[in-house]
């Protein structure tokens, strides 16, 4: 049984930051991207750019939270 909770733990935190991870890549490039074409804008666009970034990385918590639910309970 405790096997099982701990595969179950390991495939949970996988998947669910699998997505984030992917996500925060894709919103750093677009704004690198972004302020490479208009510097002036650049706080903006990093202010921006971190909030995706903390949203996304709210999801990778939440899967980390379910997966010690999981293992633990």
């Amino acid at each position: 049984m405790e096997d099982t909770k701990s595969l179950a733990a390991a495939i949970a935190i996988g998947a669910g930051a699998l997505g984030p991870a992917l996500a925060i890549g894709l919103v750093g490039a677009a704004a690198l991207i972004a302020m490479a074409r208009n510097p002036k804008m650049a706080p903006t666009i990093q202010i921006t750019m971190l909030l995706a970034v903390g949203f996304a990385e709210a999801i990778a918590i939440y899967a980390l939270v379910m997966a010690l639910i999981i293992k633990f309970v």
